[in-house]
């Protein structure tokens, strides 16, 4: 975490700029303002608490409607008077019902979505899924289904039909990302070997 001695509590009349980040989407939630006790207590109980500047004291975020921002990290900038708060939001965190306070959707950039999907299948299986089917049927049926997805996909690259093509390529990075699922690995991982191969 941090050292609060070394923030600059000064520059801007007791009050830090805190921005928060969903620490799983990478989406910037809010930005609000914390004193040393709004810190303090933050740190303590891992829930976000800031200072609001409207009615003068502290709040937790989610007293009220139960969204609360449960901490992961929290990160110092170079000038010590900025905050970067890694959470995992309960709920909308805008007062207003929207993910963020920026009116975005807060949710899995590239594939993190679907890998969230199999994850999921794969801790609370649900009755006529195709990936619970797929997974049930056993490591050498999955690896299986990738190589004919793999075949079709270049079957299809012969010829110029835009959607087919798309198609095919979405059925493979599909079965790809269940047989990852299946033999215990993420796309985190893979892209680990790939980004060292570039080192």
């Amino acid at each position: 975490m941090i050292d609060l001695s070394k923030l600059d509590f000064v520059k801007s009349n007791g009050l830090i700029p805190c921005i928060v980040q969903d620490a799983s989407t990478q989406t910037v939630l809010m930005l609000g303002y914390m004193n040393k006790e709004a810190l303090e207590k933050t740190l303590s109980n891992k829930r976000l608490t800031f200072f609001s500047r409207s009615k003068n004291r502290l709040w937790t975020k989610g007293e009220t409607s139960g969204h609360y921002l449960n901490l992961v990290d929290c990160l110092m900038d170079c000038d010590r008077d900025t905050l970067l708060f890694k959470v995992n939001p309960v709920g909308p965190t805008c007062h207003t019902g929207a993910d963020t306070c920026f009116n975005e959707k807060n949710e899995l950039q590239g594939l993190g979505f679907l890998e969230a999907i199999i994850q999921e299948r794969m801790a609370n299986p649900k009755a006529g899924s195709y990936t619970n089917q797929l997974l049930d049927s056993g490591i050498n049926k999955v690896a299986q289904k990738v190589g004919e997805e793999a075949v079709e996909l270049v079957i299809e690259a012969k010829d110029n039909n835009k959607d087919l093509f798309l198609g095919e390529a979405a059925d493979l990075m599909y079965h790809y990302q269940v047989l990852l699922a299946a033999k215990g690995f993420t796309l985190g991982d893979v892209i680990n070997v790939l980004r060292a191969r570039h080192k």
